[in-house]
């Protein structure tokens, strides 16, 4: 098999990773495959605990489809038997475990999702029950004599609950070591992850080694912030962009990100070349409204998960959604209580379903007060646009939407 110059596959891989360790490593490997004619395997372990996947998880998928282009083996591999455990990674405490049917059930549908970025006929689908379901008990303790609880405790979410008393399960320790033998089952000459999972892909190049296998390369990409422009995206805090919601909401929620947020986007989302977005850059700088260069961004990627046709047809209805203030009569009614007195503002978007909970709207909106009733205006304007794409708010007995 021929592959693109050692040049070429540096400047696409490197493109947009936050970290990539050891660089010179990757290097050897990527002239080795060159040489032999081999492509090297490529792996990135996604646990099915929730049924959609979201555009926080493209930004890797993408990355994933850069190696597919350059001719080598893309492992996604569905952690069905790692979910059992409960990837520990951000938690201030032991995460609730889901059961079997909810993780089969999520699985499927990660079979279905993925191919609408990677390509099906160069994709490998596999599933660490395979060979973790099968493994006896005694195997599973030979792999946890390769690390100690010292080495676990250098990790820093285990460290601050550690430090602060918070219990930690045993269990927990056994992630990594679960995720990490996943490297050596599938012999992986690269493993891919968010920011978050550097400690756990590192156990992977540590067991490898044990095992007798040339260590794998890390390569960590950044978290994409979710809506709310605070927080990982993640289905939990409810500031989430799912690859298989309508077009008309995925639109929608694109445009309620602040204008700071979508270069973010832009950079981690689009597949624009940089030298495009820096320009986009420069147009609003230059006096160009930041809502006509947040439309290219919606539009684009509501094409990716749709169709063209779809997303200038979203981006006309949220015109006259948002910007005429009109809303749809065929949109579900979402019926909030209102008291005589009235309701609190955080209350309000809680139960409009734009934040998690009441402290989460109140922590919004305690930060724009330092940034002036202007940027509480616009936020308000921005996410009530984000409701409106979802469903038609009514206030119960009233007439009001």
């Amino acid at each position: 098999m021929t592959f693109p110059s050692l040049q070429e596959q540096l400047d696409l891989i490197t493109k947009g990773a936050a970290e990539i360790i050891p660089l010179e490593d990757l290097a050897k490997r990527i002239e080795k495959s060159i040489a032999t004619g081999t492509p090297m395997r490529i792996k990135a372990g996604f646990d099915p605990t929730a049924p959609d996947l979201h555009l926080g998880h493209t930004v890797l998928m993408r990355k994933l489809k850069h190696f597919q282009t350059l001719g080598h083996t893309v492992i996604f591999l569905i952690g069905d038997s790692t979910a059992l455990i409960g990837d520990p990674t951000g938690k201030s405490q032991t995460r609730k475990p889901l059961t079997r049917e909810e993780i089969d059930a999520n699985a499927e549908t990660y079979k279905e999702q993925v191919f609408k970025i990677l390509d099906a006929e160069k994709t490998s689908v596999d599933f660490n029950s395979r060979w973790l379901s099968a493994m006896p008990a005694p195997e599973f303790v030979k792999i946890a004599a390769h690390y100690t609880v010292a080495r676990m405790l250098e990790r820093d979410d285990f460290s601050k609950r550690y430090k602060s008393g918070q219990p930690i399960a045993v269990h927990e320790f056994l992630y990594p070591l679960a995720q990490g033998y996943d490297s050596v089952a599938l012999r992986s000459d690269v493993e891919l992850g968010g920011t978050d999972q550097k400690f756990n892909l590192l156990v992977g190049r540590h067991l490898q080694e044990a095992y007798g296998q040339e260590p794998q390369i890390v390569m960590t990409v950044p978290l994409l912030e979710g809506t709310d422009g605070v927080n990982k995206m993640s289905k939990s805090l409810g500031n989430y962009i799912g690859i298989t919601e309508a077009p008309g909401a995925m639109f929608g929620k694109i445009m309620s990100i602040s204008d700071d947020l979508m270069w973010r986007y832009f950079e981690l989302l689009s597949f624009r070349p940089l030298s495009d977005i820096a320009a986009l850059r420069s147009s609003v700088t230059a006096g160009r409204n930041p809502r006509d260069v947040k439309f290219e961004l919606a539009r684009e990627i509501v094409a990716r998960f749709h169709n063209g046709a779809a997303a200038e047809a979203a981006q006309r209805e949220f015109i006259e959604r948002v910007s005429e203030k009109s809303v749809p009569a065929d949109l579900p009614p979402k019926v909030i209580q209102v008291e005589a007195a009235g309701i609190r503002l955080a209350n309000l978007l809680k139960e409009a379903g734009l934040v998690s909970d009441e402290a989460e709207g109140t922590r919004h909106i305690y930060r724009l007060r330092a940034e002036g009733v202007e940027a509480i205006r616009q936020y308000f304007a921005d996410v009530w646009g984000e409701a409106v794409t979802r469903f038609r708010i009514v206030a119960e007995n009233t007439d009001e939407r």
